[in-house]
């Protein structure tokens, strides 16, 4: 392992905290530096399929308010040059028990989410 690849994992990192930052103070703005402006979230909530761009999570997450009780944690980061996947766990969201997948891309030397897959435990 380089020394690059240790600050990538450390940046990935920083990017995944502003989501969880922004879970735990129940405020999207403290989330978007971590996605690209053009990020999507694909997930089921029951039956039903959520699809669509990121700004329906930051507005979620406004309408949900703080979680302070929330447990989040990085699982597992997987990096190939300029691609990265993470995997997060999150529990007692609101009540909400979330396994996170995100790609996450390096644009203009940032890494940015691009698009978060959720599964929402029963």
């Amino acid at each position: 392992m380089t020394a690059n690849q240790i600050s990538d994992y450390k940046a990935i990192g920083q990017t995944v905290q502003h989501y969880l930052d922004g879970a735990k103070n129940g405020k999207g703005a403290l989330m978007k530096p971590a996605f690209h402006k053009d990020a999507a979230i694909y997930g089921y909530v029951g039956p039903d399929l959520w699809a669509g761009p990121i700004q329906t999570l930051f507005d979620w997450t406004d309408k949900t308010g703080p979680a302070p009780d929330i447990v989040g944690k990085v699982v597992t980061i997987d990096i190939a040059g300029t691609i990265a996947s993470v995997r997060v766990e999150s529990d007692n969201w609101a009540g909400y028990r979330f396994s996170d997948f995100f790609t996450v891309l390096k644009v203009d030397g940032e890494w940015k989410i691009i698009n978060k897959v959720f599964h929402l435990h029963a």
